[in-house]
C-alpha cells in the first residue's frame, strides 16, 4: 500500500487504552474487528461492527489516523484522505489479547 496521507505527522504511536472498543466494552456492546487511533490511543470497532464506535471517534475527535488493532495486520488508514499504508519502519504493530 502507498502512502498517500498528509497527516503522518499526527502519528504519535499511543499504546491503546483498553483491550477492546472502549465504548462496547461500557455499553456490552460487540464489535467485529479494532482500531487505535494515532494521535490518543483510543480503542474502536470498525465500520462493519455495529457501533463503527472507531469513525464516531475520528468524526468527535478529529483524530485523522487509525491503525489496526488485529493479529497479524500492521495497516493504517486516514480518515481525511481516505487512504490505507503501511509504514516503513514503524514499530511492531499492538494487536488485542
Amino acid at each position: 500500500m502507498a502512502a498517500m496521507c498528509t497527516h503522518l505527522d499526527s502519528i504519535a504511536d499511543p499504546a491503546p487504552n483498553a483491550p477492546g472498543c472502549e465504548e462496547c466494552l461500557a455499553t456490552g456492546g460487540r464489535w467485529v474487528h479494532l482500531r487505535v487511533c494515532q494521535s490518543c490511543g483510543h480503542v474502536g470497532c470498525c465500520d462493519s461492527s455495529p457501533g463503527k464506535h472507531a469513525t464516531k471517534h475520528f468524526r468527535g475527535d478529529g483524530h485523522p489516523i487509525v491503525r489496526s488493532y488485529e493479529p497479524g495486520e500492521d495497516w493504517y488508514w486516514c480518515y481525511v484522505d481516505d487512504a490505507a499504508f503501511e509504514l516503513e519502519g514503524a514499530p511492531p504493530a499492538p494487536s488485542h489479547p
